[in-house]
């Protein structure tokens, strides 16, 4: 039996590769240093990738090779390599043999890195069938992440598996051990990456499709129990941030979106109120179901101090209330960064260079009162200090110039958000409904963190973009137009 080869199936399998290895995001065996920690494993299949695309493109295989929002992120990224050749010229002193070039050299490799995910997920989704194909791929690699979570928490609450052999489990693929404080941290880094990556990449499909009925598979109770196991694994990383963000996004959404599927379930609730006791009871059984779901994930949340410190702490102003809940340094640095942004409000100081500037602009409460700031302080640490924040990174390091081009790019995606909700296509409104989780996700999301290699920031939406050719195919639904 010969198996033909072709060049798109070739593609279609590197793509997958991508999608199935998404989670693991601190792979041990990186081209990028020991000290890089966005390590992605599906690097390494776009890698490969890549050169297919090129060949697909030039063969005019590609229908919409430059989406709107494609064009407008390059000329961001134009202005960024501008303002960084600028940005030399400041000839900022060199902090723990750290260079101005060395750190613009690693920055341009994490936005390389981004920009694979984004043009490759525009590239290998251009219709209805892509997109299934990408969604089978991504949901398989959510259940490696569930497996791999579950095996974690096995260690952490029960006799069954030793801790210390699941780390060496972990380091055989992974930089970072089992997290001590016995949260979840699944394939990623770290519990809050793996929060912000499943509010970013999995949960938008799967609550698009419980809000629109559009079914994935031809099984029926596959979506609903995927998202009720996400949700369960994303309580276990007990992470504030990827919580709320999940939780805002998801309401959010059901606003917007989803009043139809809202109107839906109250006529279905309000129907059960009659003569017979079966469907009152059924419905009645829903209720007690939900309210013991939510009393048990507070009662669950109620465990870490970490995260019940958000209600429980007295603080007589704002900065004694971010100490308190550990967030002091975050915010310190991003106060730090933002003094890099007012010596220069309209270049920036070059893209990766905003470190070089964070402790000289420092708080003052932040070096008597937080001692996580006193030790990056010290001599001997070797660390290169980082905004935490991709808005505070972007106006620091590229200026308003960059940050009002990068806004003008998300608000573009966020319109073509707006295009595929006024389709008349199910398919469509899936896909509409569940770019706005992404897109909320990932706006919120970058609050937290500030590197433009994690692929959460660019799949979801990449899909979304390279998809955005089949709007005029379609006819404006009538309840929308």
């Amino acid at each position: 039996m010969r198996v033909r080869i072709t060049l798109d199936g070739l593609a279609r399998f590197l793509w997958a590769a991508a999608l199935l290895t998404l989670p693991v995001t601190s792979f041990r065996y990186f081209p990028l240093g020991e000290d890089a920690v966005v390590r992605p494993l599906s690097l390494y299949p776009l890698a490969l990738l890549l050169p297919l695309l090129l060949i697909r493109l030039a063969r005019r295989k590609i229908r919409s090779p430059w989406p709107g929002a494609l064009i407008l992120l390059g000329a961001f990224l134009l202005v960024s390599l501008a303002v960084t050749i600028f940005g030399c010229l400041y000839a900022p002193p060199a902090l723990r043999d750290q260079f101005y070039w060395g750190r613009a050299v690693r920055a341009w490799a994490t936005v390389a890195i981004g920009l694979f995910f984004f043009v490759s997920a525009i590239w290998m989704n251009q219709d209805e069938d892509d997109l299934r194909f990408s969604l089978r791929w991504l949901l398989a690699g959510l259940c490696l992440n569930l497996l791999w979570s579950g095996v974690q928490a096995l260690a952490f609450y029960t006799p069954l598996l030793d801790k210390h052999l699941v780390t060496v489990w972990q380091k055989a693929f992974s930089t970072r051990p089992l997290i001590k404080t016995e949260r979840v941290s699944g394939l990623s880094f770290e519990p809050a990456w793996l929060a912000g990556q499943l509010a970013a990449v999995y949960l938008p499909w799967l609550f698009a499709s419980l809000l629109t009925r559009y079914r994935l598979s031809r099984y029926k109770w596959l979506e609903p129990a995927l998202l009720a196991l996400t949700i369960v694994l994303l309580l276990m990383t007990f992470s504030r941030g990827g919580i709320l963000i999940a939780a805002a996004a998801a309401a959010l959404t059901s606003l917007l979106v989803g009043r139809a599927a809202l109107a839906r379930l109250w006529r279905w609730f309000v129907s059960g109120f009659g003569r017979r006791a079966g469907p009152l009871a059924l419905r009645l059984g829903v209720l007690a179901m939900i309210a013991a779901a939510l009393a048990g994930a507070v009662l669950f949340l109620g465990q870490k101090k970490y995260v019940v410190s958000l209600f429980t702490t007295k603080a007589a102003n704002l900065e004694e209330f971010v100490i308190a809940n550990y967030a002091g340094a975050r915010v310190a640095y991003a106060w730090g960064a933002m003094g890099a942004f007012q010596e220069h409000p309209w270049t920036g100081v070059g893209l990766g260079a905003s470190g070089f500037y964070i402790y000289r602009h420092l708080p003052d409460w932040a070096l008597t009162t937080v001692p996580e700031i006193a030790k990056h302080l010290s001599p001997e640490s070797r660390l290169y200090p980082n905004p935490k924040n991709l808005y505070v990174r972007l106006l620091a390091e590229t200026g308003l110039l960059g940050f009002t081009l990068f806004g003008i790019f998300q608000l573009s995606l966020l319109g073509e958000v707006r295009l595929a909700l006024r389709r008349d296509s199910e398919a469509l409104r899936f896909l509409g409904a569940a770019a706005l989780f992404s897109w909320l996700a990932v706006v919120l999301y970058s609050f937290t963190q500030d590197s433009f290699a994690n692929p959460s920031l660019w799949v979801n939406l990449g899909i979304l973009a390279g998809l955005s050719g089949l709007w005029s195919n379609h006819p404006r639904s009538k309840e929308k137009s």
